[in-house]
């Protein structure tokens, strides 16, 4: 069913592809005046209006200016209410890619009655017209910036509803709990059942085991989403530019016998057992006077305290030198893989960790595998793809809990005498959850949501 609308149901426009040179581009036209804006800047070959036409046909003709001049050739898709995207009259015009032709075919648009549309205003009125609910829209925003394609796989399902539905499951129960709990507000504590308030505390309870469920899968949706930065740390000539390399597949960073060849830090993109990383290979640490070197030893430092896993290679070949002694007791052990290279020329070192001679490739996989286990802490990527919660999701469930909590304890302690106040606190844990689905929403949730999408989404 539509939502009560907060905005004002004018026509909106908006180029629906990226920017650059390509084989076709894509203008999209959603509204109650879509009908005049299509007839008006899109003449069909066979003389029949766009207007005229069925819903899921396409027309082939020519897009055409204010005089009646030319702009483009292409198709024209038409999308009849409540069928499209957005549940409103779409019209979409398809012509030849191009950032040129696209902003003159959107400018006949506007120049014939539609007004510009806001970052993710298609999908607002989706939402708002309930075709989707939020957590649908927001699986739209994580399929369009996945990284991977587990990423994308979990983004998927929380589109077709999977997530929305262990939302609503919970949702329902607190509310079955919160009715049953008001009801007994209208009788007499004598003509009340013994076993009513545990019967209710018990349905809490169970209704909490699927809350801790969802908040389980954080720790997983959080990498999904915003990736993983992690760091090669080591001295000089410990061989981190050549693991840079040996990860990514391909000579990104120069290698060289001499030391302090790395002097600032490269960043590159890597995807490891569904995770996307961003690799950063950084400047030898050691004791140095050269300003520009001792500038990369700061930034170095500065991304090994802010990485989500910090790679730290020793040059096991010889005897274990204090400055690595001194780095490795400040580094979180669960955060760090210590990384013993150079093996093949004798083991001098006595520590626990990935053994490895970069040069030959030997103990590349073993380290992917540790770095796969420090990273999938409190995430079971092994697990099929499926959809998982954002930090918005996280912490309204949090709110929602500590206020389910304090009804539970009310219930616990002169449960007759408290009933009121374990009923106002489960009203506003429904105020939370409703929250995450849009049952409830105001306009700042819905603009912080919304505004992250590209203009033609």
């Amino acid at each position: 069913m539509p939502r009560m609308s907060i905005y004002n149901p004018d026509t909106i426009a908006a180029i629906a592809t990226p920017p650059g040179e390509g084989g076709v581009g894509i203008v999209r036209i959603s509204g109650s005046k879509v009908w005049n804006i299509a007839d008006s800047l899109f003449k069909p070959l066979d003389a029949v209006p766009v207007s005229a036409r069925e819903h899921g046909t396409f027309a082939y003709g020519k897009v055409v200016d204010a005089n009646g001049e030319e702009i483009d050739t292409g198709l024209a898709l038409i999308m009849r209410a409540p069928k499209s995207y957005t549940r409103e009259d779409v019209v979409e015009i398809q012509g030849h890619g191009g950032a040129v032709g696209m902003r003159r075919i959107l400018r006949r648009c506007l120049e014939a009655g539609a007004r510009m549309a806001e970052p993710g205003e298609f999908t607002k009125r989706a939402f708002l017209n309930g075709r989707i609910d939020l957590l649908q829209a927001e699986g739209i925003f994580d399929l369009i910036r996945a990284r991977s394609d587990r990423a994308a796989s979990a983004a998927l399902e929380q589109m077709e509803g999977r997530l929305s539905a262990q939302f609503d499951l919970i949702y329902e129960a607190f509310l079955e709990v919160a009715a049953n709990l008001e009801t007994t507000l209208d009788f007499v504590e004598d003509e009340l059942p013994d076993d009513v308030f545990s019967g209710i505390a018990d349905l809490l309870d169970r209704t909490f085991q699927s809350l801790d469920h969802l908040l389980d899968t954080w720790d997983e949706g959080r990498l999904l989403r915003e990736g993983a930065r992690v760091v090669i740390l080591g001295r000089p000539n410990a061989g981190k530019s050549t693991l840079l390399n040996a990860l990514l597949g391909f000579d990104r960073a120069i290698v060289s016998s001499t030391a302090g060849t790395t002097r600032d830090t490269i960043e590159e993109g890597f995807v490891l057992d569904g995770i996307p990383l961003r690799i950063i290979d950084t400047a030898g640490l050691r004791v140095t006077k050269d300003e520009i070197e001792a500038e990369g030893i700061r930034r170095a430092e500065a991304h090994g305290q802010e990485a989500h896993l910090a790679i730290y290679l020793i040059d096991a070949s010889q005897p274990l030198h204090e400055e690595d002694r001194a780095r490795l007791e400040k580094l979180d052990p669960d955060r760090t893989v210590i990384l013993l290279n150079k093996v093949d020329l004798g083991k001098k070192v006595e520590l626990d960790g990935v053994e490895a001679s970069l040069v030959t490739g030997e103990g590349v996989e073993a380290l992917k595998r540790a770095m796969a286990e420090a990273l999938e802490k409190g995430a079971d990527l092994q697990a099929p793809p499926h959809a998982v919660i954002s930090e918005r999701h996280r912490h309204l469930l949090i709110e929602a809990h500590s206020e389910a909590k304090q009804a539970r304890a009310f219930l616990n302690v002169n449960v007759e005498e408290n009933a009121v106040l374990a009923a106002e606190h489960l009203r506003s844990a429904l105020e939370y959850l409703g929250q995450v689905t849009g049952r409830q929403y105001h306009e700042e949730l819905l603009d912080n949501i919304f505004s992250r999408f590209c203009i033609g989404k």
